[in-house]
């Protein structure tokens, strides 16, 4: 007679679209919970560009290109925060902002250097995969995930690959950043680039095969996407003139490379109230006399503010939103993303040679002649034609989503899997990641996180929101109902 037989394993297959630190750190948290839960797990990290555990933010080899926050805030495991400085004292690399002698110095203060970091994410996920072995496995997926369809309402989910299709129980949609988008018609041209970030699309304008003398080159907006393409260009390129051109011409603030004063839980009287909404005009005006107050306090004020924001969000009547959004989120952005010290000297250097040039307007029209374009600008007081070799759009990530390039979210709109947020942001979301459709309903199988939820939480762009996201969305998705323990498991 036989004896009984082993209980089958049942496992879960999730796909996870996007190998930047949004999709990456997902896998990570899934894959921790297999280890502790022997949990049968089967993961997909799928990536267009072969950048995982990279993306866009940490793929670049740029040795200027730094953090924007010191290493004391950017684990990766928000239960562990001395991660990233322990790995640092093991790996040796380069901070960024020395000289390259290692990792030795790194403390809690440093600035490291992005491709760093990007390295850091990498052998984070790397472990975190051997610890979870026999258990669970992840696989790397090079392509472009172009649609999603579903069989059913209870049915797996199909990935449409640009080369083949993954089917899987779960997706999450881990794409960050929505691409970014030229503001204005342009002709085609290879002197023209909508997307500075994708794979080789700087080589032409500072790489070792660029032009012997660049000229000028006009870069569209004066935020951090700017300041990172003049670093590279200029470094590439020593004879390079950038005319940066934005609406405000504001630029970054500097970080003040100290950790905010131990000033206490910030105090506002709209804080207090828990309930009700949060008008626009009161929150402004209690930073602003607060800031006042003592104004050398500045950036503990922001730091402080910086993770009751979500919270204030989501009370925000929808009209104060869009207030905020036309009137004050620019000069938000640059108290709140700050630059290094080393990247804000420059900066400063750039500027005080000529070399980096910077002016309040917007850009009206762009012809081409021979190799050169000509780009017709509205400086407010005359109207100025650049005669460019390159135009390079440092707008950022596209401002509303409902326009944006990804051909995935173009096709999730239109079959109504997924909606816009109502300020067209980013992804309409339940407050744990579930994507609306656009009937109205919270998905039990498509989920995201990071930067599509800007219209949800605003601050949602940064490792610590995004570490908090993918632990949680991690606990949810293991608590499938189909998930079931490795046979043999104290379950």
């Amino acid at each position: 007679m036989d004896g009984p037989t082993e209980p089958a394993r049942r496992g879960l297959d999730i796909a996870i679209i996007g190998g930047g630190a949004s999709g990456t750190l997902t896998a990570v948290q899934l894959l921790r919970h297999a280890a502790s839960r022997l949990l049968p797990l089967r993961i997909t990290l799928i990536d267009s560009c072969g950048r995982h555990g990279l993306g866009q933010a940490y793929g670049t080899e740029h040795r200027a290109h730094l953090l924007n926050a010191m290493a004391g805030q950017m684990s990766a495991l928000s239960d562990d925060p001395d991660h990233l400085i322990r790995w640092a004292a093991d790996a040796g690399g380069d901070s960024g902002d020395r000289a390259a002698d290692g990792f030795g110095g790194v403390t809690s203060t440093t600035f490291l250097a992005r491709r760093d970091y990007g390295r850091y994410l990498r052998d984070t996920l790397a472990d975190a995969e051997h610890q979870a072995l026999p258990v669970a496995h992840l696989r790397r997926v090079t392509s472009e995930v172009l649609a999603i369809r579903r069989d059913g309402a209870s049915g797996p989910l199909t990935l449409m690959l640009a080369d083949g299709r993954i089917e899987a129980d779960v997706a999450v949609l881990a794409t960050g950043n929505a691409p970014a988008r030229l503001p204005l018609e342009v002709p085609p041209s290879e002197r023209i680039i909508a997307d500075p970030w994708l794979p080789g699309a700087l080589s032409g304008v500072a790489g070792p095969a660029g032009p012997a003398d660049a000229g000028a080159i006009v870069i569209l907006g004066t935020g951090l996407t700017m300041l990172d393409l003049a670093l590279a260009i200029t470094a590439g390129n020593p004879t390079a003139v950038i005319h940066a051109v934005s609406r405000h011409a504001l630029l970054p603030r500097s970080h003040p490379g100290m950790p905010a004063a131990n000033r206490g839980p910030l105090w506002l009287p709209v804080i207090t109230r828990t309930t009700g909404p949060v008008r626009l005009a009161d929150l402004m005006w209690q930073v602003r006399s607060t800031i006042a107050a003592s104004p050398g306090t500045w950036f503990d004020v922001m730091d402080a503010l910086r993770p009751l924001v979500p919270g204030l969000w989501r009370r925000m009547p929808e009209q104060d939103k869009q207030l905020f959004l036309r009137h004050v989120a620019r000069y938000w952005e640059v108290h709140r993303h700050l630059v290094p010290p080393a990247t804000a000297s420059r900066i400063t250097a750039l500027r005080a040679t000529g070399r980096l040039l910077v002016h309040r307007g917007q850009v009206m029209s762009v012809t081409q002649h021979g190799d050169r374009l000509a780009v017709l600008a509205d400086l407010g007081s005359d109207v100025v034609q650049f005669e460019a070799d390159w135009l390079i759009n440092g707008t950022g990530s596209t401002a509303d989503v409902a326009v944006t390039a990804s051909p995935l979210l173009h096709d999730l709109f239109t079959t109504g899997l997924a909606r816009p947020d109502p300020l067209r942001l980013g992804i309409d979301a339940s407050i744990d990641g579930a994507v609306v459709s656009r009937a109205g309903v919270a998905s039990d199988v498509l989920f995201t996180l990071g930067p599509p939820l800007r219209g949800l939480w605003y601050e949602t762009t940064a490792i610590p929101e995004i570490r908090e996201q993918a632990a949680a969305l991690a606990q949810r998705i293991t608590s499938h109902q189909r998930l079931s323990r490795y046979p043999g498991s104290a379950a």
